[in-house]
Order: C-alpha cells, then sequence, then structure tokens
C-alpha cells in the first residue's frame, strides 16, 4: 500500500476575480471547495492514475469531515487521526495574479502524533510512505527524521517532498527520492544554477547525501531526474498555466504511479512530468485524459548515463 502522510491538511477555498481591489469590495466569479494538503493531492492524482493509497494525517471539525468525505467520496482511502481543533480553511485568490492566504494548523497533542507514528510503525517493505509539506508547530521538528527511522526499519520505502530544514533530516536514511525544485536547489546549496549541467551536479550532490534519485523541478522547462545511473531531463510541452498550487504533488504522484505500475524509469519519469504539467493547465489537479494528451507530447532524452 502507498501511504500518504499530511501533517496539516486543509479545506482549499479558491475564488476566481476579475482584478481585485484592495480595501474595496470585491466579487467572486467562481469558487471551488477541494480538500487540499500536499500529501492528500498526491493521493488524488495516484487516483487518477488509478493507484490505490491511503491518506493519513491530522483532521478535526467540519473541515476535517469535509476533507474525509470528499475523499472517500472519491474511493480514496482515508486513516487520520481526529484532533479537538478544526483543520484550517486556506483561501486562494486568482485574479490575475496568484494570491494565497494560509491559516495555521490545529494544535497537534503528543498522544496524537503518537498515534500517526504507531501506523506508520505498522508498514512494511511492500509499502510506500509519501511525506510532504509543511510540519505545525505542534507536532516535534524531527517528525520528518522519525518516520524515516521508523520506514528505513519497516523495509517501507520513503518519498519525500519539503523544503530544505525537513528534507536534509531524512537524507541519511536513503529516501527513494525527493523532490526538489530549481529554487529549492539554489537554497540547499547557497548557489545559482543556470544550466542543466548545474542541476545533475548538485543532484548528483543529494545523492551523496543519501537519497537514491532526485527529480527537480524547472517549472515551465520541465525537471530533470538523478541516480547514481543516469541523468534524464523531461521537457513538456508549452501552455497557458492557470494553477500552480499542487502541481509539484501532481509530479510526485506521477512518479510513484509509473514505478508501482512496473514502468521504466524512463516512463514514470515521463508521466511525473505530464502530471505535474496537466494540473498546471487546470483549475483543479490533473485529469487522466489530460495526463495522457500531454505525455504524449512530453520529450525525454538522457543528459549522461544509460
Amino acid at each position: 500500500m502507498i501511504y500518504t502522510v499530511t501533517f496539516n491538511p486543509s479545506i482549499d477555498y479558491i475564488m476566481f476575480t476579475d482584478g481585485f481591489e484592495l480595501k474595496g469590495l470585491n466579487r467572486a466569479k467562481e469558487t471551488y471547495k477541494f480538500a487540499g494538503g500536499k500529501g492528500i493531492n498526491v493521493s488524488r492524482v495516484l487516483k487518477t492514475l488509478d493507484v490505490d493509497s491511503t491518506a493519513l494525517g491530522f483532521a478535526g471539525g467540519f473541515p476535517g469531515k469535509f476533507i474525509s468525505k470528499t475523499l472517500e467520496e472519491s474511493k480514496i482511502h482515508t486513516d487520520f487521526i481526529e484532533v479537538d481543533e478544526d483543520t484550517r480553511i486556506n483561501v486562494k485568490l486568482k485574479s490575475g495574479q496568484e494570491t494565497e492566504i494560509n491559516a495555521p494548523g490545529p494544535k497537534v497533542t503528543q498522544e496524537q502524533f503518537q498515534a500517526l507514528i504507531t501506523q506508520i510503525k505498522n508498514t512494511t517493505s511492500e509499502d510506500t510512505v509519501i511525506v510532504a509539506g509543511s510540519v505545525p508547530n505542534s507536532i516535534p521538528s524531527d517528525a520528518y527524521a522519525q518516520i524515516a527511522e521508523i520506514t528505513k526499519n519497516t523495509g517501507a520505502k520513503l518519498v519525500v517532498d519539503a523544503e530544505k530544514d525537513l528534507v536534509d533530516t531524512v537524507l541519511p536514511y536513503r529516501p527513494l527520492f525527493i523532490k526538489p525544485n530549481k529554487d529549492e536547489l539554489e537554497v540547499m546549496f547557497n548557489t545559482t544554477v543556470s544550466s542543466d549541467h548545474d542541476v545533475v551536479k548538485y543532484g548528483k550532490e543529494i545523492l551523496k547525501k543519501g537519497a537514491q534519485s532526485v527529480i527537480i523541478s524547472l517549472g515551465g522547462d520541465g525537471a530533470i531526474y538523478v541516480d547514481e545511473h543516469q541523468s534524464i531531463k523531461a521537457e513538456n510541452p508549452q501552455g497557458k498555466v492557470i494553477n500552480t498550487v499542487g502541481s509539484g504533488d501532481s509530479t510526485v504522484a506521477g512518479m510513484v504511479a509509473g514505478l508501482e505500475s512496473g514502468l521504466s524509469i524512463q516512463d514514470a519519469f515521463k508521466q511525473a512530468v505530464a502530471s505535474g504539467t496537466a494540473t498546471a493547465f487546470e483549475e483543479d489537479l490533473a485529469t487522466r485524459d489530460a495526463i495522457e494528451k500531454i505525455k504524449s507530447q512530453v520529450t525525454v532524452s538522457v543528459l549522461d548515463g544509460e
């Protein structure tokens, strides 16, 4: 089984307006409510690609019930730990530009956190654990490292998509892959990345730190995959970017779904980039038809290795 972990899920309330006037009355022409959070996004796109997963994390109050109900209606398994306070509601304002207001999450007690840890301890070598997103203040700051150590002991494969400080803590535990974007790569190494050669160079530095492989997102220029045997670049077709929220999560889902389905590394990576691109071109996460259409247009080239 694939398990996605979202420490701080949300209802994403997306509002589309024609322009935005500060200090004035603005009217939305369209609104949408989605079950949000990076791990949840991964579960949703995995389901789109016909791969089952179980969404783990913390949920509380009526927003938590909305998230669980929404996922279950999509036939996505959930096993959230219930918390006392309400799950957060985040506002995404799209007015030609994107403005986000993210609310603080609910308090998670030590007992509730340990309940999640127990779930991870029950994984086996047949499982994959995907941990993504931020860690609320009420959760131990070494939560990622705790999960990484547990998966190392249980044999479960670990995938991580998070900011630098969290990623650094899991690298010694040899995650299957991590997924920084180009900007995050620059922050990790306090440098400027100006070429594919630079991306591969620093991707290999991440391998030296312990990761088995790495996918570096390049935005509209596609992405680069690096492992100890090869470096591959996938370039996506150009199109109108509508929604960048969830694009990286979709990339993770596309890669994991490909590997789970027995695709080669190159084909799984092609699907990963197609999934991320398809989401960027949609108002919500990618549809299966959009992924397949874009996949046929993604070009893959070997930068070095096999």
